[in-house]
């Protein structure tokens, strides 16, 4: 079967399309992407997603004409994606679509407690506009079973990356930055994976506010600043960073408040300073993540992890990239790309939704519970037909 994967990440910068051949089912699977594509969204679209996400207040009918859009939107995406990549038909969609509130943990709520997700792009519209069923809205069904939601990528990280004698580590750089430690040899039950804070969310929100750009291109203000070492140092002390795996994060923590905080910390320091402190938070936030959560004493001994391969839109971020090559080699790291496992560093999330949609089509489950926190297995998403 052809499926089709689509992903919209925090970052709200566009939709990532991959067309992916895919055979099999579970860990036995097998696949080739047969390509992808970015589509960034329109800037009005990109607006109302952005304030939809920071709102504190919404209006019903905005978030509801939102999902609508959103759903015809993935769909021009996969129809222009399938006609430059000559592929004339998909037999299934795995839909990811667009979060607009990630509560992971459970907390109180007229008189229960509940963790709550939403991820917003109707379904049944594309269905319709693809003629082809659609898997999307993957995170509750983990959730329901008493897991985070996410990550979910790791059932992909596992079935590519995993290997007999070393351990790898891959690293997503997404809006928010999330890791997967695979040890050498592992079962399923052995990966960890998890958020380890910003990615590129953070640094984007500075551009905005400093500069009126949606982001930092190739690291370029990062790389004349100077990191204000003593607000980098005032922002890792602050809880999540500490909090043990398994964990997930979103705009709740790393959103607007958030950003308002740390530009109070930088006070009148210079814009490229204050780029730079924001990237090193990133770079630094996973290099104390590794040590304190993955390369402890143990793993250290029995020489596990070998290798850290780094994905994502953060990866074309050259400032970000010489701190994490720089945090890797700290730790004896090699530092490697996905494209060397055949799998587009731009796409690799895109890629992963088709195959978690393959797994709920063939009745099996797609989350891995010791990197979400679930009891159980669970197949994920919901079913929208043409």
């Amino acid at each position: 079967m052809i499926v089709a994967g689509v992903m919209s990440g925090t970052s709200a910068d566009g939709i990532n399309v991959a067309l992916v051949r895919v055979q099999g089912r579970g860990f036995r699977m097998r696949f080739r992407v047969l390509g992808h594509r970015q589509y960034g969204y329109p800037a009005a679209v990109r607006r109302a997603v952005l304030a939809a996400m920071n709102s504190r207040q919404a209006s019903v009918a905005e978030l509801s004409r939102l999902n609508f859009l959103l759903g015809e939107l993935y769909a021009d995406a996969i129809r222009k994606a399938m006609r430059a990549c000559g592929v004339k038909r998909v037999g299934l969609v795995g839909c990811h679509g667009q979060t607009l509130y990630h509560q992971g943990r459970p907390a109180l709520y007229l008189g229960r407690k509940i963790a709550a997700t939403w991820q917003t792009g109707e379904g049944a519209v594309v269905a319709a506009r693809v003629g082809a069923p659609v898997v999307s809205d993957f995170r509750p069904a983990d959730m329901a079973a008493g897991g985070q939601g996410a990550p979910l990528v790791p059932f992909l990280d596992y079935l590519v990356f995993r290997h007999p004698r070393h351990g790898r580590i891959v690293q997503n750089l997404g809006g928010i930055a999330n890791l997967t430690a695979i040890p050498a040899g592992a079962k399923p039950g052995q990966v960890l994976a998890f958020d380890t804070g910003p990615g590129n969310m953070v640094m984007d929100a500075v551009m905005e506010r400093l500069e009126g750009r949606s982001y930092d291109r190739d690291g370029r203000v990062a790389a004349r600043g100077r990191v204000l070492e003593g607000v980098l140092a005032a922002l890792l002390r602050q809880p999540f960073f500490r909090q043990a795996p398994p964990k997930s994060a979103g705009r709740e923590q790393f959103g607007r408040e958030f950003v308002a905080e740390f530009l109070g910390r930088c006070g009148r320091a210079k814009k490229e300073d204050v780029v730079a402190t924001a990237t090193a938070l990133t770079s630094r936030a996973i290099g104390e993540a590794l040590r304190r959560f993955v390369l402890t004493a143990e793993a250290r001994r029995r020489g596990g992890f070998k290798e850290y391969v780094v994905s994502g839109g953060g990866a074309r971020n050259r400032a970000l990239m010489r701190l994490l090559q720089q945090e890797a080699k700290s730790l004896g790291l090699r530092l490697r790309r996905p494209e060397e496992f055949r799998i587009p560093s731009q796409a690799k999330e895109a890629v992963a939704f088709a195959l978690l949609a393959y797994q709920t089509w063939q009745g099996q489950p797609g989350n891995i519970p010791s990197a979400t926190g679930a009891r159980r297995a669970a197949v994920l998403g919901k079913v929208s037909w043409p």
